[in-house]
């Protein structure tokens, strides 16, 4: 069970941008780690493009299982995760994540930010603490 990504995105009027977002590409081959961190990017984005605001989903993308969670104040959640990880977890961590975001990072900010520009360091640890390690 692995996740292989959390991103904070803003569903805005035209279009869908990203605020802020963590990726664990470590199990991938070092040559394909861009491309899937791009793959996830990419992913995120048209997912919470597709969804309703005020709307939960949980989309079959390859081999991964994207959950997507998209308030009704334009402000989205995804995760990537593999098919075992549990559903329940992580909707229960994109609601945790965006309530402490959107307490951090004001509202007005929101339509005109990017990675670059929004300060919230709290989705590395995140993404870290809810990783399941493997037993063996």
């Amino acid at each position: 069970m692995r996740l292989y990504s959390l991103s904070v995105l803003y569903k805005g009027d035209p279009k869908v941008h990203l605020l802020k977002a963590a990726y664990d590409v470590s199990t991938f081959n070092f040559f394909q780690r861009s491309s899937v961190q791009e793959f996830m990017t990419f992913t995120s984005q048209l997912i919470v493009e597709r969804s309703e605001l005020g709307s939960r989903a949980s989309v079959k993308e390859q081999d991964y299982l994207c959950h997507v969670y998209v308030r009704n104040d334009g402000l989205a959640g995804v995760v990537i995760a593999d098919n075992e990880y549990p559903q329940r977890v992580c909707f229960t961590l994109l609601d945790k994540v965006l309530d402490e975001f959107s307490r951090q990072v004001s509202k007005i900010d929101w339509p005109s930010g990017s990675p670059a520009t929004i300060s919230y360091a709290a989705l590395d640890g995140y993404l870290s603490k809810y990783q399941v390690r493997d037993p063996r």
